[in-house]
């Protein structure tokens, strides 16, 4: 039985490697991409140092895809950063630098990657945030990058369909990873204790805790895997714990 290829970036980081070990398990062959190294051979069978906000770096990209593996069944936009600071106080070039990780990767992802994946029964996943349909202080740059990814994920769902692409999103929502501990300190949560912070917002959760990488990888692989999620396109799936079902005000 042949294996699926799926293309992930960010595959070196929390939610992007839980991603990257749970495809290999399953079966798919896995070719990460980001900006630190992470060529574990258990997970990756290729491995790629490049920065996603940059057209060079997606040309070799998909050379690389083209020569290695012929094409791609399954792309997983995870890369992201997060800058977590008032609008009024964040730089002209930080705001550029996260829509150009968050979003304009993306973009040239399916502009570079869609000759490799057309007509393949192939899927993308966009790895988006709840921070595209409720947010929190300081967090205007990634929330405004976030629900533009969402939405474009909707668009793209009705522009690729006539050849062959599903396109998807998950919307995580707290889940243990460094972006999630560097960003604990931005004013929304009582305390200084990282520990004490994790609790704090755990119990915010319908769930009583904050997710596992594993827990998103799920529901990234469901909605790349062509016969799991074959009927879903546009799709934009929140994983959260049920944080973003409880009202504010309650």
């Amino acid at each position: 039985m042949k294996r699926p290829i799926v293309l992930i970036t960010g595959a070196a980081g929390g939610i992007g490697f839980g991603c990257a070990r749970l495809f290999a398990e399953s079966g798919w062959r896995v070719f990460g991409v980001d900006l630190n190294d992470s060529s574990d051979p258990s997970v990756f069978e290729s491995f790629m140092i490049a920065d996603v906000s940059m057209e060079d770096a997606w040309k070799e990209i998909s050379r690389t895809a083209a020569r290695e593996f012929g094409g791609v069944d399954a792309l997983v936009n995870c890369a992201a950063v997060q800058i977590c600071k008032p609008l009024v106080e964040t730089s002209l070039p930080e705001w550029d630098r996260t829509i150009a990780v968050n979003l304009r990767s993306a973009y040239l992802s399916v502009y570079h990657m869609h000759s490799l994946m057309k007509e393949r029964d192939a899927s993308i996943v966009n790895i988006c945030s709840v921070h595209a349909v409720a947010t929190s202080v300081n967090m205007a740059a990634y929330a405004a990058s976030k629900g533009a990814l969402a939405a474009m994920t909707r668009a793209l769902a009705v522009e690729l369909a006539d050849d062959g692409i599903r396109v998807n999103s998950v919307l995580p929502g707290a889940v243990d990873t460094p972006m999630l501990r560097g960003g604990l300190a931005r004013g929304h949560l009582a305390g200084d204790d990282i520990d004490a912070m994790l609790d704090n917002l755990a119990r915010k959760t319908v769930l009583g805790r904050i997710g596992r990488p594993a827990e998103i990888a799920q529901a990234v692989l469901f909605m790349a895997d062509s016969e799991r999620s074959s009927f879903m396109t546009g799709e934009c799936m929140t994983v959260d714990g049920g944080a973003t079902a409880r009202l504010s005000t309650e």
